[in-house]
């Protein structure tokens, strides 16, 4: 059976370095998590929500020549928060990091996608939202280390129906080594739990991770009011190690949104921008194509672990989420909601 890799995260899978920004003191209630990949990766992307913001994505079209991304953002803001880019561009062009357009060691374009999601106002300003400094500070603090979940980053104003939302990673780790991550940005209108109070994406667990969960006696919250129409997005990257070609990791993403679906209900709405990146950070060997039967069997496992990740990485955005004050009122978290749903070993 596979596990969790060291981190249980989207660091996991060698060539991922992610770093966050957020701020909560009023009226910021907003962040910027940036991907790095500093040897590039090979990406794909599917958007199936009906109000998403998003930049540099036509690029990763199989079909385009684009030949690999140097970061993703994912970030709050709504579209103003699109500029984030623009500062993790600036670091990656000092650092030479790019396509080489010309003979100067700094003459590259960064390929930077990104993906916002909608938390104008959350924290009582509206005009309080990422720039293009929170971008560059984001990459500059990138390791490949534990990802801080929760209220951190671009999950800093997330939320899921009447819950604090966050960022969530989880990962996977076959015996082989071949390593399958995730990281998630819980921001949805939809809701991660049940009409008893139990997550969706529970049942996905490895060894353990979420503890004893049991249903809860509390009932559901009632809270500040549901979000308004466009005030939604579910944004998240799966990563792996395995050696895909754009073709591959574009339907990596597609098969990705299978764990949305598991873990969020409803998901894909007129009013979410549920977009997922996929990335695969081997590079210089041939490559697994979509084409080739030899590879359906390989491809196949990689893309449903990249599925499962993404539900376990919802589940530990939630749980790793903390109450926050709102101009509409306090938001709670999973864990202030249900307290009674935790028992003995309980982890975030």
């Amino acid at each position: 059976m596979p596990k969790p890799g060291p981190h249980n995260a989207i660091t996991d899978v060698p060539g991922v370095r992610v770093g966050q920004v957020e701020r909560t003191d009023a009226p910021y209630l907003t962040g910027t998590t940036v991907l790095h990949f500093p040897g590039t990766a090979i990406a794909g992307v599917d958007v199936r929500g009906g109000a998403p913001g998003t930049r540099e994505t036509d690029l990763l079209d199989p079909v385009n020549s684009n030949p690999g991304v140097n970061a993703i953002v994912l970030t709050g803001g709504s579209a103003y928060g699109l500029d984030t880019a623009g500062g993790v561009m600036g670091w990656l062009e000092e650092q030479g990091q790019g396509i080489r357009v010309g003979a100067g060691e700094h003459d590259v374009v960064p390929i930077v996608p990104t993906a916002v999601l909608f938390d104008l106002g959350r924290g009582g300003g509206f005009q309080a939202r990422p720039t293009a400094d929170w971008g560059r500070r984001a990459i500059e603090a990138a390791t490949d280390g534990e990802v801080a979940q929760g209220n951190h980053g671009a999950g800093a104003g997330a939320r899921t129906g009447r819950l604090k939302g966050g960022v969530g990673s989880a990962s996977i780790r076959f015996d082989d080594g071949t390593t399958v991550g995730a990281l998630v940005v819980v921001n949805a209108v939809g809701s991660t739990v049940d009409s008893q109070g139990r997550l969706y994406g529970e049942r996905f667990a490895l060894d353990n991770e979420f503890g004893q969960l049991r249903t809860p006696t509390e009932p559901p919250p009632e809270g500040p009011a549901g979000p308004l129409p466009g005030m939604n997005t579910v944004i998240a990257v799966i990563a792996t190690d395995v050696p895909l070609d754009k073709a591959a990791a574009k339907r990596m993403a597609m098969v990705a949104h299978d764990g949305l679906a598991r873990a969020i209900d409803p998901i894909h709405t007129l009013v979410d921008g549920d977009a997922i990146f996929a990335v695969s950070t081997t590079t210089g060997v041939p490559r697994l194509s979509v084409t080739d039967p030899a590879a359906l069997i390989q491809l196949e496992t990689v893309f449903a672990a990249g599925a499962q990740a993404l539900s376990r990485a919802i589940v530990h955005g939630v749980l790793a989420a903390e109450s926050v004050e709102t101009p509409a009122g306090r938001l709670l978290s999973y864990r202030d909601a249900y307290p009674s749903a935790f028992g003995d070993g309980r982890t975030t």
